[in-house]
């Protein structure tokens, strides 16, 4: 018994990856798999039905979440960038007014690269 709590010691100060790993060896030298087969068979439609919702999405609303006080003024020039003909009272409006809707119906690389500028100006984002 003493031997089963060093075990569980020992896997206890693994990190997620490394216990990944684990499993990945485990399962390729004892030839088993670790998941349930019932749990796989209840998970699986639910896991297929929700894949192609997320693959069918082509277009995104880009929400600006959060603006820290330091980080108000290069945020509000990355805004007038992304929203094209905004003003600076504008864009100063909506990004001390948090959360706001900056961009609607963007398509995928737009919204993508729109967040990222946001992003590396110090605001956070969220994609819907």
């Amino acid at each position: 018994m003493a031997d089963i709590n060093n075990i569980v010691e020992e896997l206890s100060k693994l990190t997620v990856l490394e216990a990944a790993e684990l499993v990945k060896a485990l399962e390729t030298k004892w030839g088993v798999t670790a998941a349930a087969p019932v749990a796989v068979a209840a998970a699986a439609p639910a896991a297929g039905a929700a894949a192609p919702a997320a693959e069918a999405k082509t277009t995104f609303d880009v929400w600006l979440a959060s603006v820290p006080a330091d980080k108000k003024i290069g945020v509000i020039k990355v805004v007038r960038e992304v929203k094209a003909g905004l003003g600076l009272a504008e864009a100063k409006t909506l990004v001390e007014g948090a959360p706001k809707l900056l961009l609607e119906g963007a398509n995928k690389a737009d919204a993508d690269a729109a967040a990222k500028k946001i992003e590396e100006a110090g605001g956070k984002v969220e994609l819907k």
